[in-house]
C-alpha cells in the first residue's frame, strides 16, 4: 500500500480472448503499480492458476471477461470457487457488450465479487480492483481469526481435561504449536523447582535437551518471574536459551516466552521460536497469552493436588510397615506389597496390617472408598483403631463391628472395605470377617485354589455383620488378600477378574514372594488405583 492508501504490488490475472483488450487492461493496471498475468482462455487461466498454486503464489484478484471462447466467464468463476485452495480468490467479471441484469446476477451467484462495464475510466478500474482485494483480505483475516479462536478453544478444553502436570504441559505444547503453526515448548515450574516440560508433537523425540538445559530453563524462569505477576511477554536471546527445544541441536537467535506467575505460585511458560523461523504478530501474541493464562489456571489445582498427593503418600508409606519391619509372627510367614496408583491424580486409602494377638495372628487388608488426602488419613485412623481394639479383642467379626461404629461416629460420610483374618498357628484354625472386600484366596498345597465364602456389608453403613467364616489351613497352604486396585478394570466384571487372579495364583511358583511378584507382573501395570497385597503361609511344624 502506498502513501495515498492505494494497494500496490498486487498481482492481477486478466482473462480476455481479445489481445487489444488484454493489452489495454494490463497497461492501466501496471501504471497503477500492479503486476499483470494476461491469458486468453478459461482453460489457460486454470492451468496458470494450478502452476501458481503449487508454487504458493496465487494472484490477488482475477479480472475475467464474460465472453470467452472455451467457456463463459461465469463458468470459469464457478470452477475456481469449487476448488478449496482457490475459493478465496476474488473474481471481477467485465464485458464490453451490454449485459442484462439477470446475467450479472448469474455471475454473482457463481461467486464473483462485482461486475465492471468496459470501457471504463482507469480510476474506476483501479477502485474496483482495490475493493475486491481488500474485501478478500478482510474475509481471509476473519476466517483465519475464526480458525485460530477455534484452535484456542480446542486447546483450552484439552488443557482443562489434563489429569497431571505432564499431561497439561504436553497438551499446552500441542495447542500452542497448532495455534501458531510452528514448534512450541511449554514449561511448568513446580514449588520445589521441579520442571515439567511439554514439546509439540512435530518435534522429533531424538536428541532432546539434557538435564543441564532444563536446569538452565528453570533458573531463567525464576529470574524472569521474580517479583512479577500476570502475563509477561519476554524475548530471550539465544545465548541465554538452550538449543534443541524447538529443533534438534539447533539454537535460534531468540525465542519468545510467555510466562505467568499467579500470587507467587509456580510459573507457566509457553515458548516459541522467533528469529530465523518466524515472527509472532500482536494478534497472535494475544491469543497465545490467553492460552498461557488458561494453562496457568489449569495448573494451579494440579500443583495443589501434587502437594496433597505427596502428603498422602508420605502418610501411607509412614504408617504401612515395610516388609523388613513386619513384626515376628509365631508360626506364620507373611509377605506384603504396596504399589501406588500409576496415575498421579489417584490417591487411595488402601492398607494392610499384620498383628500378634492373644488368640493368634490377625491380618487385615482394606480400602477406604475414595481417592483423596481424606481417604489416606481415614486409612491411618482405621489402622490405629484396629491395633488398639485387638489388644483386648481378637474376634474378626467383633472388630468389624467396632470399626463400623468408629467410622459412623467420626466419619459419617465415609465408607471402607476390610477383610480381617484371625489364625491360630498351632491348629490352623482360621476365622474370616469380610466387610465388602474381595474375599481371601486359599491356595492349598494340593494345587487347589478357591475363594473363602465370606462376605458382609461395607464399614460405615451401620448394617449388622454376619458371624465369621471358619476354615482350617494346613502347613504350606497360602492365603492371599488383595485390594481391588490389583484386578479391577473398567468395563470388566469383577467376578471375571477374580477368576483370572485365581488362575494366575495357581500358576505361581511356591513361596510368598513368588506369589506376590507373579501377580504384580500379571496385573499391576498402569493401574488407576492403589494396590495393597498380603500373603501368608502356615509354617511346617518341622521348621
Amino acid at each position: 500500500m502506498d502513501l495515498n492508501g492505494k494497494l500496490t504490488d498486487t498481482t492481477v490475472l486478466v482473462v480476455d480472448d481479445v489481445a487489444a483488450s488484454r493489452y489495454a487492461m494490463g497497461t492501466v493496471l501496471r501504471r497503477a503499480g500492479h503486476q499483470v498475468i494476461p491469458v486468453a482462455t478459461g482453460q489457460q487461466a486454470l492451468v496458470e492458476l494450478d502452476v501458481r498454486l503449487r508454487k504458493g503464489i496465487l494472484p490477488d484478484v482475477a479480472l475475467v471477461d464474460i465472453d470467452l471462447p472455451d467457456m463463459s466467464g461465469f463458468e470459469l468463476c464457478r470452477r475456481l470457487k469449487e476448488r478449496p485452495h482457490m475459493a478465496g480468490l476474488p473474481v471481477v467479471h467485465f464485458s464490453a457488450a451490454a449485459v442484462a441484469p439477470v446475467d450479472r446476477c448469474q455471475g454473482l451467484d457463481a461467486g464473483a465479487e462485482t461486475y465492471l462495464t468496459v470501457p471504463a475510466e482507469p480510476e474506476e478500474i483501479e477502485a474496483v480492483v482495490r475493493s475486491a482485494v481488500r474485501t478478500a483480505r478482510l474475509r481471509a483475516d476473519d476466517q483465519a481469526l475464526v480458525r485460530r479462536l477455534t484452535l484456542l478453544s480446542q486447546a483450552i478444553v484439552t488443557i482443562q481435561a489434563a489429569r497431571s502436570l505432564q499431561e497439561l504441559a504436553d497438551a499446552a505444547a500441542d495447542g500452542t504449536a497448532r495455534l501458531i503453526g510452528g514448534p512450541a515448548a511449554v514449561f511448568v515450574l513446580g514449588p520445589d523447582d521441579e520442571l515439567y516440560r511439554g514439546i509439540s508433537r512435530d518435534r522429533t523425540s531424538l536428541a532432546l535437551p539434557d538435564a543441564g538445559a532444563h536446569r538452565t530453563v528453570a533458573a531463567l524462569l525464576r529470574r524472569l518471574t521474580r517479583g512479577q505477576a500476570g502475563v509477561q511477554i519476554t524475548t530471550v536471546p539465544a545465548p541465554l536459551w538452550p538449543a534443541g527445544f524447538f529443533r534438534p541441536g539447533i539454537q535460534h537467535d531468540a525465542r519468545l516466552a510467555l510466562v505467568l506467575t499467579q500470587d507467587g505460585q509456580a510459573p507457566v511458560c509457553l515458548a516459541t521460536p522467533t528469529r530465523g523461523v518466524r515472527r509472532v504478530n500482536p494478534e497472535e501474541e494475544a491469543l497465545v497469552a490467553q492460552l498461557a493464562q488458561a494453562t496457568a489456571l489449569a495448573a494451579e489445582p494440579l500443583l495443589m493436588y501434587q502437594v496433597e498427593r505427596h502428603v498422602a503418600l508420605t502418610l501411607q508409606h509412614s504408617f504401612l510397615p515395610q516388609p523388613h519391619r513386619l513384626p515376628e509372627l509365631p508360626g506364620i510367614d507373611v509377605g506384603v506389597r504396596y504399589v501406588p496408583a500409576s496415575r498421579e491424580t489417584e490417591i487411595g486409602g488402601d492398607f494392610y496390617a499384620a498383628l500378634r494377638t492373644d488368640e493368634g495372628v490377625l491380618t487385615a487388608v482394606g480400602d477406604v472408598v475414595g481417592h483423596s488426602l481424606e481417604a489416606a488419613t481415614v486409612m491411618v485412623e482405621i489402622r490405629h483403631a484396629l491395633r488398639a481394639y485387638c489388644v483386648e479383642e481378637s474376634g474378626p467379626a467383633v472388630l468389624a463391628e467396632r470399626l463400623d461404629r468408629m467410622l459412623q461416629h467420626y466419619h459419617p460420610d465415609v465408607t471402607a472395605t476390610v477383610c480381617l483374618v484371625l489364625i491360630d498357628p498351632e491348629t490352623g484354625r482360621t476365622r474370616i470377617a469380610n466387610a465388602g472386600h474381595i474375599p481371601p484366596l486359599i491356595l492349598r498345597t494340593t494345587g487347589d485354589a478357591e475363594y473363602a465364602k465370606a462376605d458382609g456389608p461395607l464399614l460405615g453403613l451401620g448394617l449388622p455383620h454376619p458371624p465369621p467364616t471358619e476354615l482350617f489351613l494346613e502347613p504350606g497352604d497360602r492365603l492371599l488378600m488383595v485390594t481391588d486396585g490389583l484386578i479391577e478394570t473398567r468395563g470388566t466384571d469383577l467376578s471375571l477378574s477374580m477368576e483370572q487372579l485365581r488362575s494366575a495364583a495357581v500358576g505361581a511358583l511356591p513361596g510368598l514372594d513368588a506369589l506376590c511378584d507373579t501377580l504384580l507382573a500379571c496385573f499391576g501395570h498402569d493401574r488407576e488405583d492403589d494396590i495393597a497385597m498380603l500373603a501368608l503361609q502356615l509354617r511346617s511344624t518341622d521348621n
